[in-house]
């Protein structure tokens, strides 16, 4: 019988899933507190993007007279990265 190749996806997982329940077993859940942090700074993650989104159009539209032109774009990019900025910060959890 051959060992399992390193490259292999599967086996890459299944020790990935290995070693996350032995990390488990050794620390246990996390506390309330903690979770209550995360979900914390994981709304800021996605609210601060929009807001400077919100203010860079406002500045813009200001400046060139543009009513909502640049502001509701902008709030949309804002939007777009802070919800990258939160599947990155998730996936790194």
């Amino acid at each position: 019988m051959s060992t399992p190749d390193e490259k292999d996806p599967l086996v890459r997982e299944v020790r990935q899933e290995q070693a996350r329940r032995a990390a488990w077993l050794r620390e246990g859940d996390e506390s309330v507190g903690r979770r209550l942090a995360q979900i914390g700074v994981l709304g800021w993650i996605i609210v601060t993007p929009m807001l400077g989104g919100i203010f860079a159009g406002r500045w813009l539209d200001a400046r060139y007279d543009t009513g909502l032109f640049w502001t509701a774009p902008l709030l949309m990019v804002g939007l777009g990265l802070g919800g990258w900025f939160a599947w990155r910060w998730m996936g790194s959890r």
